[in-house]
């Protein structure tokens, strides 16, 4: 996993944006453990506190579980990550309607851009 940090947003939530971007797109799945807190660290070049930051709000999200010296592993509840993976696209929709809104487009206008670009990637 590699990250090339923002200086605008904290370095745990970038973290843990990564982790579930490797969830959603199944490079990371249900029951998979997680390098240690000190691997982690190492591999992105961060702090061991703001990697553990990361891991236990993943925890408190119900993302991940942590079997106490086994080490932290993703959530087995596939629904979880079903709904994990809905919420990141739905972030994703709602950034670029708000986006496209503001360059003055109208709802249908949206639509018609989004079955354009959808038509072309099928080709």
């Amino acid at each position: 996993m590699k990250i090339e940090f923002d200086e605008k947003i904290p370095i745990y939530l970038q973290i843990m944006k990564a982790i579930k971007q490797e969830i959603a797109t199944a490079n990371l799945k249900a029951g998979d453990k997680l390098p240690s807190v000190r691997e982690m660290a190492e591999i992105l070049k961060v702090n061991s506190n703001t990697v553990q930051r990361a891991y236990q709000e993943l925890e408190r999200e119900q993302i991940t579980y942590t079997q106490r010296g086994m080490g932290t592993f993703i959530t087995n509840d596939v629904q979880k990550l079903k709904s994990l993976k809905k919420e990141m696209a739905m972030e994703l929709v709602t950034s670029f309607v708000n986006e496209i809104k503001n360059l003055g487009f109208n709802m249908d206008e949206i639509i018609e851009i989004v079955k354009e670009s959808l038509e072309r990637e099928v080709k």
